[in-house]
């Protein structure tokens, strides 16, 4: 754990998943002995691997296995393990990059969701105040999870985001319909209690934080009490994406707004420049132009 954080810098998150992936691989193989690197065969890993696979059998889930894989076992040989041959075994799957589109919710839809969000019991405010945060900010689950009291700054309009998935310290700007939600939310439904972060349990104890997996499943359940089927709390960000791309803004905006490390991972949104793409679209064979 230590070296995926100080070494790699990966989110908790991330450093939790290849670890359980590991763990289970070395369990299966090693449940009643030590592991060295000399005892685990290439044969052992791909059947470990196609057991995984046969069990869930989607593209994200062999990009997960791959990775962390990949990742402990170049961990193993800086301390002298010889398992270079088990890191050429690890191939990744096919992936078609920017194949598909990003699941973005329509202005309709959006107006469904924030009519549902103020008739939710029992806590509309709260609702209301993680979906704004997605959706006007671009916020994960976890950041929403973890953000304090004293991250936002009322009188600069601001928010702070200290514990992000790039490891850095951003400041962004708190649109005034979001700032109005989380000010009705702090007022007339948030407890009271001593903790510091601004989202907590409604029902007692009070004294606990909402944790990020909470905050994804109650916008998730918003997101198919509103009928929108093909929704989960990620979408809210590509909505914002979508929206910055098609009123002018640039891919480097969009990037900007969602904190990403590198302008590659924005680039799928260049697809759904609906302005731009008219410009350079080229006419139908057959077609009136």
């Amino acid at each position: 754990m230590t070296h995926m954080r100080d070494a790699r810098g990966l989110a908790a998150g991330t450093r939790k998943d290849r670890l359980y992936r590991a763990g289970q691989c070395l369990r299966w193989k090693f449940a009643d002995r030590e592991f060295t690197g000399r005892d685990i065969l290439v044969e052992d890993l791909r059947a470990f691997i196609t057991r995984e696979l046969e069990r869930v059998n989607t593209t994200s889930h062999a990009q997960s296995l791959a990775a962390a894989f990949r990742a402990y076992f170049r961990y193993r040989l800086t301390c002298g393990d010889e398992v270079r041959g088990l890191l050429g075994a690890i191939s990744s799957p096919a992936q078609w990059t920017l194949a598909s589109l990003p699941r973005a919710l329509s202005e309709l839809e959006v107006q469904r969701l924030m009519a549902h969000c103020k008739q939710t019991l029992p806590s509309p405010l709260r609702l209301l105040s993680m979906v704004r945060l997605a959706l006007d900010l671009g916020l994960r689950s976890g950041e929403i999870a973890k953000l304090e009291l004293r991250d936002i700054d009322w009188r600069n309009g601001t928010v702070k985001l200290k514990q992000t998935k790039s490891m850095r310290q951003d400041i962004l700007p708190l649109p005034t319909a979001t700032g109005e939600a989380l000010a009705e939310y702090l007022r007339h439904e948030r407890p009271s209690t001593t903790i510091k972060t601004i989202f907590v349990r409604l029902k007692a104890p009070h004294d606990q934080p909402m944790g990020s997996d909470a905050v994804r499943a109650f916008i998730g359940r918003a997101l198919r009490c509103a009928g929108i089927e093909h929704g989960r709390s990620h979408s809210l960000r590509h909505t914002l994406a979508c929206r910055i791309v098609n009123s002018g803004g640039s891919i480097k905006d969009v990037a900007d707004m969602l904190r990403h490390r590198s302008l590659n991972t924005s680039v799928i949104y260049a697809k759904l420049d609906q302005r731009s793409l008219v410009e350079v679209a080229l006419p139908w064979p057959g077609s009136v132009v």
